[in-house]
C-alpha cells in the first residue's frame, strides 16, 4: 500500500433500513474488526464478535484509527454511521461553542483532518456507512441522492473523499433479472418474498444522479448489483490493488 493512500477504503451509503449494517455480517475474522457505533443505543442486526466501541465524542474516531496501527490483529475498522458522527460533532462541539463561526470551521477541519491524516495513512480496511437523502439540485432541476452534511463540506460532498462508494438497495427480484454473476445469488426465500437487499456498485441510466463511484474495471456490468456483503467488496479491493502492497 502506498504511503498516505488507503486503497482498502469504502463508503457504503443508503437510506434507513436498506441493509447497511446488516451487510457487515460476513466480514472474516470478526474478532479483528473494530466497530465504532456512532448511533447511541443502536444494536447490530446480527450476532457477532466485533470489538464494539460506543462513540460519545467524535474526536475518539481518528484517535482509534491511529491507535489501531499498533495492533496487527486488527484488520478492519467500521464507522457506523458518519452521518451520526458529524451530527454528534455539530451538537456537542459546534452548537455549544461560543464562537459559531469557529465551531463550523472546526467541523470541516475535523472531517478533512480525519480523512487526510488518520484514514489515508491507515493500513487497515476502513468501512464507513452513511445515510442518503434526495436533495433538489436547483441549478439542474433534478433530484440527487447524496450524503447530506452541513457547512463547507457539503459543497465538495462527502463522497468526494472516497474512491469506492457503494449503495445499499432493496430491489424487486424481477429488477435483477438482467444482471447475473457469482456475486449475486437470489435465494428461494428472496424469490418468494419478491425482493432482495443488494449492493449497487455501478451507475445505471436510472441512477445517474446518485454519487456511486469506483476505480475503472473494479466491477463488471454484470456485477452492477451484488449480494449486500461487505466481505465481497473487501475481497475485490484486495484483488484489484494487491493486498498488503
Amino acid at each position: 500500500m502506498s504511503q498516505g493512500v488507503n486503497n482498502n477504503l469504502v463508503l457504503i451509503v443508503g437510506k434507513s433500513g436498506s441493509g447497511k449494517s446488516a451487510s457487515l455480517r460476513n466480514i472474516k475474522d470478526p474478532k479483528g474488526v473494530i466497530y465504532l457505533n456512532c448511533e447511541s443505543g443502536k444494536e447490530l442486526p446480527f450476532v457477532g464478535s466485533f470489538k464494539q466501541q460506543k462513540i460519545t465524542d467524535p474526536r475518539q474516531v481518528p484517535a482509534i484509527i491511529e491507535q489501531a496501527e499498533e495492533h496487527s490483529n486488527i484488520h478492519t475498522i467500521v464507522i457506523d454511521t458518519i452521518t451520526f458522527l458529524m451530527d454528534m460533532f455539530e451538537s456537542t462541539l459546534v452548537l455549544k461553542s461560543k464562537n459559531k463561526m469557529e465551531g463550523w470551521s472546526n467541523y470541516a477541519q475535523f472531517w478533512k483532518g480525519m480523512m487526510q491524516q488518520s484514514v489515508a495513512k491507515s493500513t487497515k480496511n476502513i468501512i464507513m456507512t452513511a445515510h442518503t437523502m434526495d436533495v433538489l439540485n436547483e441549478g439542474e432541476g433534478v433530484m440527487e441522492t447524496l450524503v447530506k452534511v452541513k457547512g463547507s463540506i457539503m459543497n465538495q460532498g462527502i463522497e468526494a473523499y472516497f474512491c469506492n462508494v457503494i449503495a445499499c438497495k432493496k430491489l424487486a427480484t424481477q429488477a435483477l433479472s438482467n444482471y447475473g454473476s457469482d456475486l449475486l445469488v437470489v435465494t428461494p426465500e428472496e424469490e418468494a418474498l419478491g425482493f432482495k437487499y443488494v449492493y449497487q456498485t455501478k451507475l445505471t441510466k436510472e441512477t445517474v444522479h446518485e454519487r456511486l463511484r469506483g476505480p475503472i474495471g473494479l466491477w463488471t456490468t454484470a456485477e452492477t448489483y451484488i449480494d449486500n456483503d461487505a466481505q465481497l467488496v473487501l475481497d475485490r479491493l484486495h484483488e484489484y490493488y494487491g493486498h498488503g502492497e
